[in-house]
Protein backbone atom coordinates (compact mmCIF):
# COMPACT_ATOMS: atom_id res chain seq x y z
CA UNK A 1 0.00 0.00 0.00
CA UNK A 2 2.97 2.24 1.09
CA UNK A 3 4.54 1.37 -2.14
CA UNK A 4 1.62 2.75 -4.28
CA UNK A 5 1.18 5.93 -2.95
CA UNK A 6 4.59 6.47 -2.98
CA UNK A 7 4.38 5.51 -7.02
CA UNK A 8 1.04 7.47 -7.44
CA UNK A 9 3.21 10.71 -5.69
CA UNK A 10 5.84 10.32 -8.02
CA UNK A 11 3.94 9.71 -11.11
CA UNK A 12 1.75 13.20 -10.08
CA UNK A 13 4.97 14.87 -9.92
CA UNK A 14 6.55 13.60 -12.99
CA UNK A 15 3.12 15.03 -14.78
CA UNK A 16 3.42 17.77 -13.15
CA UNK A 17 6.85 18.85 -14.14
CA UNK A 18 5.96 17.40 -17.83
CA UNK A 19 2.72 20.00 -18.02
CA UNK A 20 5.06 22.68 -16.60
CA UNK A 21 7.61 22.24 -19.23
CA UNK A 22 5.08 22.30 -21.91
CA UNK A 23 3.48 25.27 -20.89
CA UNK A 24 6.87 27.48 -20.42
CA UNK A 25 7.95 30.21 -23.04
CA UNK A 26 11.18 30.48 -24.63
CA UNK A 27 12.27 33.55 -26.22
CA UNK A 28 11.82 31.72 -29.74
CA UNK A 29 8.74 29.39 -28.58
CA UNK A 30 5.34 30.50 -27.55
CA UNK A 31 3.61 28.92 -24.45
CA UNK A 32 0.01 27.63 -24.93
CA UNK A 33 -0.92 30.45 -23.82
CA UNK A 34 0.73 32.83 -25.48
CA UNK A 35 -0.32 31.29 -28.78
CA UNK A 36 -3.92 31.29 -27.88
CA UNK A 37 -3.42 35.31 -26.72
CA UNK A 38 -1.75 35.99 -30.17
CA UNK A 39 -4.24 34.00 -32.26
CA UNK A 40 -7.08 35.91 -30.01
CA UNK A 41 -4.77 39.33 -31.42
CA UNK A 42 -4.66 38.45 -34.71
CA UNK A 43 -8.35 38.47 -35.06
CA UNK A 44 -9.25 41.60 -33.54
CA UNK A 45 -6.41 43.38 -35.14
CA UNK A 46 -7.94 41.77 -38.37
CA UNK A 47 -11.45 42.44 -36.97
CA UNK A 48 -10.39 46.53 -36.47
CA UNK A 49 -8.93 46.81 -39.72
CA UNK A 50 -12.22 45.81 -41.40
CA UNK A 51 -14.23 48.07 -39.38
CA UNK A 52 -11.86 51.00 -40.17
CA UNK A 53 -13.01 53.11 -43.23
CA UNK A 54 -9.53 53.43 -44.67
CA UNK A 55 -8.02 50.19 -44.92
CA UNK A 56 -8.63 47.58 -46.62
CA UNK A 57 -8.32 44.84 -44.58
CA UNK A 58 -7.98 42.02 -47.37
CA UNK A 59 -5.06 43.36 -48.53
CA UNK A 60 -3.07 43.16 -45.12
CA UNK A 61 -2.17 40.09 -43.79
CA UNK A 62 -0.99 40.45 -39.69
CA UNK A 63 1.26 38.20 -37.97
CA UNK A 64 1.45 38.14 -34.31
CA UNK A 65 4.49 36.57 -32.27
CA UNK A 66 4.27 37.59 -28.28
CA UNK A 67 1.76 40.46 -29.06
CA UNK A 68 4.28 42.62 -31.47
CA UNK A 69 1.90 42.67 -34.84
CA UNK A 70 3.31 42.70 -38.11
CA UNK A 71 1.42 44.45 -41.13
CA UNK A 72 2.48 43.05 -44.43
CA UNK A 73 1.12 43.56 -47.73
CA UNK A 74 1.00 46.23 -50.35
CA UNK A 75 -1.87 48.95 -49.96
CA UNK A 76 -3.17 51.61 -52.48
CA UNK A 77 -2.22 54.76 -50.18
CA UNK A 78 -0.02 56.50 -47.60
CA UNK A 79 -2.89 57.30 -45.53
CA UNK A 80 -4.09 53.61 -45.88
CA UNK A 81 -0.39 52.61 -44.41
CA UNK A 82 -0.29 55.00 -41.83
CA UNK A 83 -3.83 54.19 -40.54
CA UNK A 84 -3.54 50.73 -40.36
CA UNK A 85 -0.52 51.11 -37.53
CA UNK A 86 -2.64 53.28 -35.37
CA UNK A 87 -5.68 50.88 -35.89
CA UNK A 88 -3.66 47.92 -35.33
CA UNK A 89 -1.73 49.75 -32.37
CA UNK A 90 -5.04 50.86 -30.18
CA UNK A 91 -6.01 47.13 -30.12
CA UNK A 92 -5.53 45.79 -26.57
CA UNK A 93 -2.64 43.30 -25.89
CA UNK A 94 -0.70 44.93 -28.94
CA UNK A 95 2.93 45.59 -27.48
CA UNK A 96 4.64 47.11 -30.55
CA UNK A 97 3.11 47.19 -34.50
CA UNK A 98 6.02 46.86 -37.39
CA UNK A 99 4.83 48.41 -40.55
CA UNK A 100 5.73 46.51 -43.35
CA UNK A 101 3.20 47.81 -45.64
CA UNK A 102 3.92 48.90 -49.41
CA UNK A 103 2.69 50.95 -51.68
CA UNK A 104 0.93 49.41 -54.11
CA UNK A 105 1.61 51.34 -57.25
CA UNK A 106 0.45 51.49 -60.89
CA UNK A 107 -2.20 48.97 -61.74
CA UNK A 108 -1.10 45.89 -62.92
CA UNK A 109 -2.49 44.06 -65.97
CA UNK A 110 -4.07 40.15 -65.45
CA UNK A 111 -1.12 38.41 -66.52
CA UNK A 112 1.13 40.57 -64.17
CA UNK A 113 -1.38 39.43 -61.52
CA UNK A 114 -0.54 35.68 -62.64
CA UNK A 115 3.11 36.30 -63.08
CA UNK A 116 3.12 37.89 -59.34
CA UNK A 117 1.10 34.63 -57.89
CA UNK A 118 3.40 32.13 -59.87
CA UNK A 119 6.50 33.86 -58.05
CA UNK A 120 4.59 33.63 -54.67
CA UNK A 121 4.30 30.07 -55.44
CA UNK A 122 7.93 29.32 -56.38
CA UNK A 123 9.54 31.45 -53.75
CA UNK A 124 6.98 29.67 -51.18
CA UNK A 125 8.22 26.23 -52.67
CA UNK A 126 11.52 27.01 -52.77
CA UNK A 127 11.66 28.14 -48.81
CA UNK A 128 9.96 24.69 -48.26
CA UNK A 129 12.78 23.04 -50.01
CA UNK A 130 15.38 24.58 -48.36
CA UNK A 131 16.63 22.99 -44.79
CA UNK A 132 17.88 26.54 -43.58
CA UNK A 133 14.05 27.72 -43.74
CA UNK A 134 11.13 26.90 -41.95
CA UNK A 135 8.64 28.35 -44.88
CA UNK A 136 5.65 28.40 -42.53
CA UNK A 137 7.27 30.51 -40.82
CA UNK A 138 7.43 33.14 -43.99
CA UNK A 139 4.83 35.12 -45.28
CA UNK A 140 5.46 35.68 -48.86
CA UNK A 141 3.76 38.13 -51.22
CA UNK A 142 4.78 40.02 -54.80
CA UNK A 143 3.74 43.25 -56.66
CA UNK A 144 5.44 43.39 -59.50
CA UNK A 145 8.61 41.10 -59.37
CA UNK A 146 8.98 42.57 -55.78
CA UNK A 147 9.20 39.92 -52.90
CA UNK A 148 8.14 40.69 -49.52
CA UNK A 149 9.17 38.79 -46.97
CA UNK A 150 7.62 38.84 -43.70
CA UNK A 151 7.19 36.46 -40.33
CA UNK A 152 9.45 36.20 -37.42
CA UNK A 153 11.88 33.60 -37.53
CA UNK A 154 14.41 31.79 -34.36
CA UNK A 155 17.69 33.48 -36.22
CA UNK A 156 19.68 35.70 -38.16
CA UNK A 157 20.86 32.90 -40.56
CA UNK A 158 17.53 32.03 -41.29
CA UNK A 159 16.49 35.61 -42.05
CA UNK A 160 19.92 35.85 -44.35
CA UNK A 161 18.92 32.00 -46.05
CA UNK A 162 15.08 33.45 -47.10
CA UNK A 163 16.54 36.12 -48.70
CA UNK A 164 18.78 34.42 -50.68
CA UNK A 165 16.27 31.47 -51.61
CA UNK A 166 13.78 34.35 -52.81
CA UNK A 167 16.42 36.06 -54.87
CA UNK A 168 17.23 32.95 -56.97
CA UNK A 169 13.35 32.49 -58.21
CA UNK A 170 12.99 33.51 -61.86
CA UNK A 171 10.79 36.57 -62.15
CA UNK A 172 11.86 38.06 -58.81
CA UNK A 173 13.50 41.77 -59.21
CA UNK A 174 13.97 42.11 -56.29
CA UNK A 175 13.64 40.76 -52.86
CA UNK A 176 12.61 43.41 -49.42
CA UNK A 177 13.44 40.73 -46.85
CA UNK A 178 11.24 41.93 -43.25
CA UNK A 179 11.33 39.59 -41.33
CA UNK A 180 11.61 39.75 -37.57
CA UNK A 181 13.59 37.73 -35.27
CA UNK A 182 11.42 35.95 -32.26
Amino acid sequence: MIRSRSRFALLLAGTAVCIATACASTPTQKSAGEQIDDTVLTAQVKAALVGDPVTKARSIDVEVFKGRVQLNGFVDTAAERSQATAVAGRVSGVSAVDNNLKLKGAERTAGAVVDDATISGSVKAKLAEDKRTKAHQINVETRNGVVLLAGFVTSAAERSAATEVAATVAGVKSVDNKIALK
